[in-house]
C-alpha cells in the first residue's frame, strides 16, 4: 500500500526539481522506499526526466529498463519522450516494437500517435507504414487521434500526396486534420493546393489563417500574405503573436510602412502579449521600411524582452542592411556583455555589416570567432559573406584562396559572390576564369552568365558581351527583369524596365524627359557603361538608362506625392551605378529624401549624397 502523505511529499519534490542532482535524490528515495515498483510515481519520474532540459534521454531509458513490469502508461511515456527527442527519435520505434511483443499489453491510440510522431521526426516512412499495419489490425484505422498523427507523419517527411490520401479517406476530421494537411502544402510551397484546401475548410481558426500567411511568405507572395491577413480581420478572426509576426514580415518585404505602423497600433490596442519574436518582427519591419532610428528606439525600450537572440539579430541585421556597420558591431558587443548567446543568423548579419562597411579585418576576426569562441561551425552562407566581404574590398585573390581552402564544397552562390567582386572592380581576367568554373558547376546558371556579360559591358568589350548574351538568348532562359515598387496610399505600384503598362504612362514619360533635362543642367552625366547592349548612339544609351525601373518608380512618386514627402522604393535587383548616381542628383534637385532598398542593402539619398558613401 502506498503511503499517501509520503507519496504526496515525493510528488511535490519531483515538481520542484531544478537540476539533475535533485532528480537523482528523489529517484533514490523512490528506490529505498520501494515506491519505484509502482507505476504512478515511476511514470511521474519518467515524465520529469523526459521533459527536463538538464537530464539526458539515456537516464529515461535506464529508469524504464529497471521497471519490473512496465504498464501501457509507462510505455506510452517513454515512446512519447523518445519521439520528441532530437537525437533518439529512432528509439521510439524500437520501444514500440517491444510493446507489440508484450502479450499482456495492447497499444492504444496514444501509443500509435506517439510512435507516428517519432517516425515523422526522422525514423522513416517505411517504419511508419509498418506501424500503420498494426493500427489497422487493432481496428484503429479510423480513430481520429491516430489518423491525425499518421497525416502528421507523412507531412513531416514531405510525403504530402500520401498525407492527402489518408486525409481524404478518413471518415472523421477535426480542425487539426485540416490544419496539418494545410501546413503540409504550405511547407512545400504548394500554395495553389493550400489555397484550394483553405477555401474548402468548413471553418477556420487562427492556425489556419497563420499557416496560409506564413506559406505565402515562404514563396515570396508578400502581397497575397497581406491580403489574407486583412481577410482574416474582416472575417472576425483574432490574430495572435505568430500571425502578426508573419504579417509584419510581409510588410517588411514590401516596405509597407503605413500598414506596419497600423499593426503596431493594433498590437497595443488589443493588449497582445509582446514576446521576443514579435518584438523582433517589429524591429525588422521598421528597419526594412527605412525607419532605422525608430527600430533602434523600440529595441532599447524593451529591456525585458532581450534575453533571447531574436531581437538582437533583428537589430544587428537592421543596422547591417543600412550600412551602419559601426552600430551593428556595437549591438553585437553589447549582446556579448549581456551574455546572450549568438547563433548562426547573428553572424550572417554581422558579417554583412562588416562587408557593407568595408571592415575587412574585423569581419575576418568575427568569422574565425564563430568556431573558436562559440562552437558554431561556419556554413556555406557564412563563407559566402566572407567572400563577399573580401570581394567588395578588392581583395579578390584572397577571396579565391578562401574558397579553395574552405572545408565545404563551394557552390555556385559562393563563386557568384567572387564573380560579383570581379564586376565591381572590373577584373575581366579573373571574371572569365571564375565564369568558366561556374559554367562547369551549373551550365544553366543564368545569373552568373549575366554577371560576366556585365563585366564585359562595363569595360567596353561589347563584342564579348554581345556573344555571351546571344548564347543566353539561344538557351531560352531569361534574366529576372528589374522591378521596382512604390507604395502610395496603401496601394503598391510596380514598374518593370521600360514599363508602359501603368495608367499614368503618358504623364510619367513626359515627367521623365523633364527630369532628365533638369538633372543634366545640374551636372549629371549618365554612366553609359551600365547599358548592357551594344548601342552606338550615345543618346540611345541615355534613353535606355532613363527607363530603368527605379527611375520610373521614383518619377511616379515625385508626380503623386506632396513636396518634401520621403519616397520609398523597393527593387528586386542590385541598383546599377548609373541609377545610384542619378538618384543622388534627384534627391538634391527635387529636395526629397529617397530610400531605395535593393537586393543588397538600403540606400538613403538626401541632398545629393547616399548613406552608403558609394560603397555597396
Amino acid at each position: 500500500m502506498i503511503r499517501c502523505d509520503f507519496t504526496s511529499k515525493l510528488f511535490f519534490l519531483l515538481d520542484s526539481c531544478k537540476s539533475i542532482h535533485q532528480i537523482k535524490q528523489v529517484h533514490a528515495q523512490l528506490i529505498t522506499t520501494g515506491l519505484i515498483v509502482h507505476p504512478i510515481p515511476t511514470n511521474k519520474l519518467l515524465k520529469l526526466i523526459s521533459s527536463s532540459r538538464f537530464a539526458p534521454i539515456s537516464y529515461a531509458h535506464m529508469v524504464f529498463d529497471h521497471c519490473p513490469q512496465p504498464d501501457l502508461f509507462l510505455y506510452n511515456t517513454i515512446i512519447k519522450a523518445l519521439a520528441l527527442s532530437t537525437t533518439s527519435s529512432a528509439d521510439s520505434f524500437t520501444r514500440f516494437r517491444s510493446l507489440i511483443r508484450e502479450e499482456r499489453l495492447v497499444p492504444n491510440q496514444y501509443s500509435f500517435a506517439f510512435v507516428f510522431k517519432g517516425c515523422g521526426n526522422g525514423v522513416g516512412v517505411l517504419e511508419g507504414e509498418q506501424v500503420r499495419v498494426h493500427a489497422v489490425k487493432l481496428g484503429l484505422e479510423n480513430n481520429l487521434f491516430v489518423m491525425n498523427a499518421l497525416i502528421g507523419m507523412y507531412v513531416n517527411l514531405g510525403f504530402v500526396v500520401d498525407a492527402r490520401k489518408v486525409f481524404d479517406w478518413s471518415p472523421n476530421r477535426d480542425m487539426y486534420s485540416w490544419n496539418i494537411m494545410l501546413s503540409g502544402y504550405a511547407r512545400l510551397g504548394k500554395m495553389d493546393e493550400a489555397r484550394q484546401l483553405f477555401d474548402e475548410m468548413p471553418e477556420r481558426d487562427v492556425v489556419s489563417w497563420t499557416t496560409m500567411i506564413s506559406g505565402c511568405l515562404q514563396v515570396g507572395h508578400f502581397m497575397e500574405a497581406l491580403d489574407i491577413f486583412h481577410n482574416m480581420l474582416e472575417n472576425g478572426a483574432s490574430p495572435n503573436e505568430y500571425t502578426l509576426a508573419s504579417a509584419l514580415a510581409a510588410c517588411a518585404n514590401l516596405v509597407a510602412l503605413d500598414q506596419g505602423r497600423w499593426m503596431h497600433v493594433y498590437i497595443k490596442k488589443n493588449d497582445i502579449q509582446m514576446n521576443e519574436r514579435l518584438l523582433a518582427g517589429l524591429i525588422d519591419m521598421y528597419a526594412k521600411c527605412g525607419e532605422l532610428e525608430f527600430a533602434s528606439k523600440l529595441f532599447k525600450s524593451e529591456r525585458q524582452l532581450k534575453r533571447k537572440v531574436w531581437p538582437w539579430n533583428a537589430m544587428v541585421g537592421g543596422f547591417a542592411m543600412h550600412g551602419k556597420s559601426k552600430e551593428a558591431i556595437e549591438v553585437f558587443e553589447q549582446m556579448k556583455r549581456e551574455r546572450v548567446s549568438p547563433n548562426k543568423v547573428t553572424f550572417v548579419a554581422l558579417l554583412n555589416a562588416c562587408s557593407h562597411g568595408n571592415r575587412v579585418e574585423e569581419g575576418k576576426c568575427y568569422f574565425e570567432s564563430m568556431a573558436s569562441h562559440y562552437g558554431l561551425e561556419p556554413e556555406l552562407e557564412h563563407y559566402g559573406c566572407l567572400v563577399d566581404l573580401l570581394g567588395r574590398a578588392g581583395r579578390l585573390k584572397e577571396a579565391e584562396e578562401i574558397i579553395s581552402n574552405m572545408p565545404l564544397t563551394p557552390d555556385v552562390v559562393i563563386w557568384g559572390a567572387l564573380l560579383s567582386g570581379c564586376k565591381i572592380h572590373k577584373d575581366v581576367e579573373m571574371g572569365e576564369r571564375i565564369g568558366k568554373i561556374v559554367k562547369e558547376l551549373d551550365p544553366n546558371h543564368l545569373g552568373c552568365h549575366v554577371l560576366l556579360a556585365n563585366i564585359y559591358s562595363l569595360t567596353g568589350n561589347w563584342n564579348e558581351a554581345r556573344t555571351l548574351r546571344e548564347k543566353i538568348a539561344v538557351s531560352g532562359k531569361k534574366k529576372t527583369p528589374g522591378c521596382s515598387s512604390v507604395e502610395l496610399n496603401g496601394t503598391f505600384h510596380q514598374f518593370l524596365i521600360g514599363d508602359r503598362s501603368h495608367p499614368q504612362t503618358k504623364q510619367l514619360y513626359l515627367f521623365l524627359d523633364e527630369m532628365a533635362a533638369k538633372l543634366k543642367i545640374s551636372g549629371y552625366i549618365p554612366e553609359s557603361g551600365e547599358v548592357l547592349l551594344d548601342i552606338d548612339d550615345n543618346e540611345d544609351r541615355e534613353t535606355a538608362l532613363l527607363k530603368h525601373s527605379e527611375k520610373l518608380a521614383i518619377a511616379f512618386g515625385l508626380m503623386n506625392t506632396a513636396p518634401g514627402t520621403p519616397i520609398r522604393i523597393v527593387k528586386n535587383l542590385r541598383v546599377c551605378g548609373d541609377c545610384h548616381l542619378a538618384i543622388k542628383f534627384i534627391s538634391k534637385v527635387y529636395d526629397r529624401e529617397i530610400v531605395v532598398r535593393d537586393r543588397i542593402r538600403y540606400h538613403h539619398f538626401k541632398d545629393g549624397t547616399c548613406s552608403c558613401n558609394d560603397y555597396w
